[in-house]
């Protein structure tokens, strides 16, 4: 099983500073933000010289850089294509320091659109894009968050757009406090299909979000382990753990708790 943690945990953290992070507090694998301001140069307007250098930097301490976390997104009308865009160029970023997968969303489907119309723009956005990202040995990894948390409805896109390139960034999360299903449902449904995953714990009170230690929210982050380790899942487990508390101490602690239920 292998565990990774995106940069939204040290933005202000450049790539050589969030290896040796990932390094000291035994993780195998980073998640760097991409548009997000954050400080590890992974962009793709950065040089090929600066992203060479990265990638060998990860390199030399066995630190896969596991997924590119992108913020493309294809239910709203208006802004569908130049997502769909930026994503065709994450690819090649992906590929340029052997990254094998990266995320995007469905989206938020925008007041007064039907969801027919979003899905038809999902689904033909990832099916644009999948020839090119299965040439480039990456995998296109749609979340099950924001208006396709329901895992059902994600699946049907994946099946819809029928690519194997294409593919399930399952955030455990969102299915469970969000769309009210059942863990080892939402992992049946999507079984199939994933290739990356994102873990978080937290409470839902009001409608409100609120982060919290892994074990102590309303998430069963066992559950999640065991039939992804049960299943031969060899991908990347990824902390997205967002304006939180320092890295110094939420990434020690929510891998210790993790690598109870391998």
């Amino acid at each position: 099983m292998n565990f990774a943690f995106m940069s939204f945990s040290c933005p202000e953290l450049d790539i050589r500073s969030m290896v040796a992070t990932a390094k000291k507090y035994g993780y195998a694998g980073i998640e760097p933000r991409l548009d997000a301001d954050h400080k590890h140069g992974i962009e793709v307007n950065a040089t090929n010289s600066a992203l060479k250098e990265a990638a060998a930097i990860a390199a030399e301490q066995d630190i896969k850089i596991c997924c590119l976390a992108t913020s493309c997104r294809f239910a709203d009308p208006e802004n569908y294509l130049e997502h769909q865009e930026h994503a065709g160029r994450v690819i090649e970023l992906a590929a340029k320091i052997g990254v094998p997968a990266i995320r995007v969303f469905g989206g938020a489907i925008p007041d007064g659109v039907e969801r027919s119309r979003s899905f038809d723009q999902i689904v033909r956005a990832l099916g644009s894009l999948s020839d090119k990202a299965q040439e480039h040995g990456v995998a296109l990894c749609m979340e099950t968050h924001d208006s396709w948390c329901d895992p059902e409805q994600v699946a049907r896109v994946i099946k819809t757009v029928n690519h194997p390139a294409v593919a399930v960034n399952w955030d455990i999360m969102h299915p469970v406090l969000t769309a009210q299903v059942a863990m080892d449902t939402a992992f049946e449904t999507l079984k199939p299909y994933i290739r990356h995953v994102h873990v978080h714990d937290g409470v839902r009170h009001d409608g409100k979000l609120t982060l919290v230690p892994i074990g102590e929210g309303q998430v069963d982050h066992k559950s999640a382990v065991v039939l992804l380790r049960d299943c031969g899942y060899q991908g990347y487990i990824s902390g997205e753990w967002i304006n939180w508390e320092p890295y110094e101490v939420h990434l020690p602690r929510e891998i210790a708790r993790l690598k109870r239920y391998v």
